[in-house]
């Protein structure tokens, strides 16, 4: 979903003209722009330490059917943050697209080009490629644009005049690289004078995801606030996908079929709703059987599996058609790719075929790092809603949890306790043993809470019933900043699996 195109400014036009985002590239239209959906549419030693989460599999209601984010960019500036924020509302987005493109020569300012006559031609009115249908089914409009000499491009005006904005919420945004919004959404305002115009603001090209949704909150606009953002009462996150998950769950790496069955069973007994899994853990079937046998509603079970490099990158499709047959339960919540490998963008968009399909409902990558999603992130359509990586108080990620979730994607973190011949010593840890017992709770439980409280899904896996229930059991206490201190001082970087 992202495409992360980044602006190119000249030195002399940043001198001479623009304050805009849109600098002087080639518009990045698409001929054939229509309105499309953002989102689908969400103790003590434990035996077995993993990774993953999540939980309820349906998308969430709101008012984001009734929003669109329209926008025009002639870098990707605009486009970027337009999709920030349908992504942040579940809303529709539509791209306003010139029936002709601007080339370079036209956005070449003051040259007496394309954009510097429109500009200063009070009349012009660009055409636009397409129209927005039932433009009538929708109460609010984000409206995205870059600065033109201090003003919206004139192709807003067109938009603005080719449709009924009465009784409509618009709020307005532009890019730019230095002014404000200015009098250039007020000049706006006389082209749909029955509307309800909330104050705009400038944005400039490395805005993150987390701030246009502060920004959508703060003006009351749907529940952009409640995407990436923990809801301790309900115990899920929201997704970017649109739907929701359960922020803690099980891990199933290492567990026998048996033991897997037993464990499931048991986890959904106690009231967790999160499964993690994989093709190479060799107990998809047994994951499926237990969900089979349960009385939960499928619907209120979030499972995540994962595909594998090698064979299965290279034949994703019958990688994807596998999992759902060994997992036998209608769907799959989540898909990741297992690890970054030999074809992972081919994989990757295969299993966005299947989301397309409705047979995936979000996708996610784990072990991927910076360096990885900047490179792998341009490459495809769909936004991943999870990155689970290793994380545990000795090895904390500081600096990848914060950029991860700037980009609107949720954190999950397997081998929370340090994996197998590290649990020990990070349970035994005197500072966790010391917070652990002024709660009266495991430190297992202090690791988890640690977790949850700097936003990182958790997926401890264990075959031991008592302490699946306790991994559950995250709630009745709470840890002062001096303690998320203390246990943030153990960090020692120290990576105890894949690299």
């Amino acid at each position: 979903m992202k495409r992360f195109v980044f602006l190119i400014f000249t030195a002399l036009l940043i001198c001479t003209f623009l304050v805009s985002c849109s600098g002087n590239q080639p518009a990045e239209s698409n001929p054939e722009t229509q309105v499309t959906t953002a989102s689908s549419a969400p103790k003590e030693v434990n035996d077995v330490n993993d990774k993953e989460t999540s939980e309820i599999s349906t998308p969430t209601e709101s008012d984001g059917s009734s929003i669109l984010v329209a926008y025009f960019s002639a870098t990707g500036t605009t486009e970027k943050l337009a999709e920030y924020a349908a992504e942040a509302l579940g809303a529709d987005i539509y791209e306003i697209t010139p029936a002709e493109p601007y080339t370079d020569e036209d956005l070449a300012y003051y040259t007496n080009c394309r954009a510097d006559r429109e500009q200063a031609d009070p009349s012009a009115r660009p055409e636009i490629s397409d129209s927005v249908e039932d433009m009538e089914k929708y109460d609010t409009v984000i409206l995205g644009y870059p600065i033109w000499h201090g003003q919206a491009p004139k192709i807003i005006y067109t938009f603005l005049e080719s449709y009924d904005f009465s009784g409509k919420t618009i709020l307005p945004f532009c890019t730019s690289h230095s002014s404000g919004i200015g009098s250039s959404a007020e000049n706006l305002h006389e082209l749909a004078p029955k509307s309800i115009w909330l104050d705009g603001e400038r944005f400039s090209a490395d805005t993150s995801q987390n701030e246009i949704a502060d920004w959508l909150d703060e003006n009351e606009i749907g529940a952009a606030s409640d995407v990436g953002r923990f809801d301790f009462e309900n115990k899920t996150v929201l997704l970017n996908s649109g739907y929701e998950m359960p922020i803690m769950g099980l891990g199933t790496y290492s567990l026998s079929d048996e033991e897997c069955y037993n464990s499931v069973t048991a986890l959904l007994e106690a009231g967790g709703r999160l499964i993690d899994t994989a093709y190479m853990y060799g107990n998809e079937a047994a994951v499926g059987r237990a969900i089979r046998d349960s009385d939960v509603p499928r619907e209120d079970i979030f499972v995540i599996t994962k595909i594998y490099p090698g064979e299965q990158y290279k034949n994703p499709e019958k990688a994807v058609r596998d999992a759902l047959d060994k997992l036998d339960i209608g769907y799959i919540d989540m898909m990741l790719l297992h690890h970054p490998g030999e074809n992972d963008v081919n994989a990757y968009k295969t299993m966005e075929k299947f989301v397309e399909d409705g047979k995936i409902h979000s996708l996610g990558l784990s072990n991927f790092y910076v360096k990885e999603l900047e490179e792998f992130l341009p490459q495809v359509d769909i936004m991943p809603a999870l990155v689970q990586n290793e994380i545990h108080p000795y090895y904390q990620e500081n600096d990848v949890i914060p950029y991860i979730q700037n980009l609107g994607i949720v954190v999950q973190g397997w081998y929370p306790f340090g994996g197998r011949g590290h649990t020990a010593e990070l349970l035994g840890d005197p500072i966790i043993s010391e917070i652990a017992e002024n709660h009266g709770v495991t430190s297992a439980q202090v690791i988890l809470r640690w977790n949850l409280q700097k936003g990182v899904v958790v997926i401890p896996g264990s075959s031991n019933p008592k302490h699946i229930r306790e991994n559950l059991d995250l709630f009745g206490f709470e840890l002062s900043e001096e303690e998320i201190t203390q246990i943030n001082a153990l960090d020692r970087g120290e990576k105890h699996d894949w690299c």
